[in-house]
């Protein structure tokens, strides 16, 4: 139907259009979508096989949907993108507040117009993308915000009653007719406005300071909220919950190659910048196990959750780190070392809820502690497992490695370091090199040199090794020399 031709009710008529529920009207285009095979939530990762099928179903059920989950599971984005399903314009009564369908209109306004005019009635219409309202739920919220309030200005200027339902102003849900309305946070909203809330979804009556008016409002709600606050403040009032139909939980990535692909789309780095600093894919997937141990360490709050934001802000801030050596050092272009995993410890400390032990350790060492995990783990995957190896009777190849520090040698690894002279330092510890090549014989001079740095911080955290801080990376050296020299000073 071409909108930019139909001004009046008349021609509306004439063009014999329909009018939906936004309910009938989501599902009438989910329906196609489907049936096209086309894909929709764009950007949505991870949730097709658990959460877009449910959505789907809920959606076709015609249903008031809760996202139930923690913390960067993409809930106000998949609201956000439930827009896409909306008919790319609707008419409604020209000058109405609450955009009041031409063929069904509910308030005064549009009423009184369509009694006096008739089918020349003038008609607008509205796109898709400002049938959208957001709300976040904050315990300041009102009645008044959400619904509305009586407006005695109005009243005095238009000569009317507090009996009229003229001298009401709409709030946000009036506003949001024919509309998706969501709101975030469900459980921070205070219990007498979710009572309002659910009046206005089961009795379909405004009820503002005693006076009452009956609105048959035409909403999709969304509602989100965190299981924390679900399940222990009991903050959803229970005829609330039980009038949204459908409720499904979202989760974090199951996989990292999945979390990859999440942090690849939603970083803000330009492809100029990737292409002066490159990342190997070794280092961005341990980036994403770095949040896996988040969240499965016991020094972190799990019911709060660790956000898909923190590997995201975490590649950014490595990014960085690499970027500024190569500034520093006046480099056209750098590769990122596992050395500047120092720059992400910002990224982690302010996205993780700690627990009293973690609080104890303080974030800092917290965050140290994650990445040194992820870096064991990383080492057997692409290395033999060093506890095993030391009993194998075929020999420990780490061996040579760790006797070129037992004689006195030290290595650090610092942003002061250039990439040749890095690569130097790399070079002087015995059958480092060869270690890498025997195991990774395919391996590019770049991954080669990075297989190398991971082989030094994975001793480290088998204990093989000391590995101290230095400003701008880390020091190696060997692990008795370093004890014995921490038993003398506490001695001292």
């Amino acid at each position: 139907m071409d909108h930019s031709t139909i001004k009046t009710l008349g021609e509306l008529k004439a063009a014999r259009y329909k009018s939906l529920s936004v309910k009938d009207e989501l599902r009438k285009n989910l329906i196609k979508q489907l049936k096209s095979r086309s894909q929709g939530f764009q950007g949505i990762l991870g949730y097709d096989e658990t959460v877009i099928p449910e959505l789907h179903t809920a959606i076709l059920s015609r249903h008031n949907i809760l996202l139930l989950g923690l913390r960067g599971q993409a809930k106000t984005r998949i609201a956000r993108l439930m827009v896409d399903l909306l008919d790319e314009y609707i008419p409604y009564v020209a000058g109405s507040e609450i955009f009041d369908d031409p063929l069904n209109p509910i308030s005064w306004y549009a009423k009184h117009e369509i009694l006096i005019h008739g089918d020349n009635t003038p008609i607008s219409w509205q796109h898709r993308s400002e049938r959208y309202t957001e709300k976040l739920a904050t315990p300041d919220v009102t009645v008044a915000d959400l619904i509305g309030d009586i407006d005695p200005i109005k009243a005095a200027t238009l000569k009317l009653t507090y009996n009229d339902e003229r001298v009401i102003h709409f709030g946000l849900i009036p506003r949001a007719h024919r509309s998706i309305f969501v709101i975030n946070e469900l459980p921070d909203l205070q219990a007498r406005i979710q009572v309002a809330l659910f009046n206005m979804l089961q009795e379909k009556d405004i009820q503002i300071r005693g006076f009452k008016l009956r609105l048959p409002l035409d909403v999709q709600f969304v509602f989100t909220a965190n299981p924390e606050d679900y399940t222990n403040r009991g903050s959803i009032v229970t005829p609330l919950k039980d009038r949204i139909e459908s409720q499904i939980l979202t989760h974090y990535p199951k996989t990292i190659e999945i979390a990859r692909e999440i942090t690849r789309q939603e970083t803000r780095i330009s492809p100029e910048r990737l292409r002066q600093v490159h990342s190997d894919g070794m280092i961005r997937s341990l980036i994403e196990q770095v949040a896996v141990e988040a969240r499965q360490s016991e020094f972190i709050d799990q019911k709060s959750g660790v956000s898909a934001r923190l590997s995201i802000s975490a590649f950014e801030n490595l990014i960085s780190t690499a970027e500024r050596r190569m500034l520093l050092k006046r480099e056209k272009n750098t590769e990122v070392r596992l050395a500047d995993l120092i720059g992400i410890i910002p990224a982690l400390t302010g996205k993780i809820e700690l627990v009293y032990e973690g609080e104890l350790e303080g974030p800092a060492k917290v965050a140290h502690t994650l990445i040194g995990k992820a870096i064991k783990k990383f080492l057997t995957l692409y290395f033999p497992d060093p506890e095993k190896v030391k009993k194998d009777k075929q020999g420990n190849p780490y061996e040579t490695i760790t006797h070129w520090f037992t004689e006195g040698n030290t290595l650090d690894i610092t942003d002061k370091l250039n990439n040749a002279q890095y690569q130097k330092e790399l070079m002087k510890v015995d059958s480092l090199f060869d270690l890498v090549k025997f195991y990774h014989p395919n391996a590019f001079e770049n991954q080669t040199f990075l297989l190398m740095e991971l082989v030094l911080h994975g001793l480290a955290e088998y204990s093989q090794l000391n590995k101290k801080y230095l400003p701008g990376g880390f020091g190696f050296s060997d692990m008795f020399e370093s004890l014995f020299n921490l038993n003398m000073q506490d001695e001292d």
